[in-house]
């Protein structure tokens, strides 16, 4: 530093200060301000149909928690969430073990299996909404193609079949996330540990519950919460494969808060949802951030 200059006689916590000021105005302008401006809006009966709005409390969380469609809708997301978590945790837990074995061309599955985690969510939702088609599908062609089926099925198109449709499409998109964290959890167990439980007489099942999983448990519960926190905010997959239908059998609280304030034009009740949303997010945040401070 220059004799004379200024900062020479500014202390350390000072000139860190003025480090973090440019990153702080950042966060403030693009999330936090955004935020608080949503939570303040909740308690509005602000709209986009006309321009004055006014204060009304708690009046749109006591109509939202009143309404049964919030209650189908909260029903639909927490499914969805733990199904297409769960899933593809436990598929690509399984496919990370496979690789992990070392066998000639592992090395080329895995980098295939990254493929697909490339691809654009929208891209991905467009090629599973093809898969499914009752009328051109290739799923239908080819269960009609084994005499399986004579009329195609509708799979997006029935309130029984539609989500699960969106957690096939989810699983596929994200199994390779999860198999790469996995994998590289996988990699960092002790060899040691696993060769004397196979000395003591361990088959490969006690070897995985006694070895393995114990410790990957950090890793694990990271990726697991990170993958609930991931689903709890998706939006993508189902308002491309099926927009929040049929009869809302795919309304997760995100397609929600759209629907309500870009269809509806209603944008505070869409702030309440967005709220309660945020909350929700939250707890699963702390959780992840716990397990953080307990691994460290």
């Amino acid at each position: 530093m220059k004799k004379g200059s200024p900062l020479k006689s500014l202390t350390d916590k000072q000139v860190g200060f003025m480090l973090v000021i440019p990153g702080l105005a950042v966060f403030i302008g693009i999330i936090l301000y955004p935020f608080v401006n949503s939570v303040i809006m909740s308690f509005t009966n602000r709209s986009l149909l006309q321009p004055n709005y006014g204060w009304v409390g708690f009046e749109n969380y006591a109509k939202v928690f009143k309404d049964p469609y919030f209650l189908q809708t909260l029903g639909t997301t927490f499914l969805f969430v733990l199904l297409a978590t769960a899933i593809p945790f436990a598929l690509g837990l399984i496919w990370a073990i496979v690789l992990n074995q070392g066998f000639k061309g592992a090395e080329f599955l895995r980098g295939i299996t990254l493929v697909n985690w490339i691809i654009p969510g929208t891209a991905i939702g467009f090629l599973w909404s093809w898969i499914f088609n009752g009328q051109y599908g290739i799923l239908n062609g080819i269960l009609k193609g084994l005499g399986l089926l004579e009329t195609g099925i509708p799979f997006l198109g029935q309130t029984g079949t539609a989500l699960l449709c969106v957690v096939v499409a989810r699983t596929w998109q994200m199994l390779p996330w999860y198999m790469a964290f996995l994998l590289g959890g996988l990699q960092g167990v002790s060899l040691d540990q696993i060769e004397a439980a196979r000395i003591d007489g361990a088959g490969n099942w006690r070897v995985f519950t006694h070895v393995v999983v114990p410790s990957m448990k950090t890793i694990m519960t990271l990726v697991f919460v990170l993958g609930l926190v991931g689903n709890l905010q998706h939006f993508d997959l189902p308002w491309t494969m099926a927009q929040g239908g049929p009869a809302r059998a795919t309304t997760t609280l995100s397609i929600e808060v759209y629907t309500t304030a870009f269809k509806n034009w209603n944008m505070g009740k869409a702030a309440t949802i967005g709220t309660i949303w945020a909350v929700l997010l939250a707890c699963f945040s702390f959780i992840y951030l716990r397990q953080v401070n307990e691994a460290d």
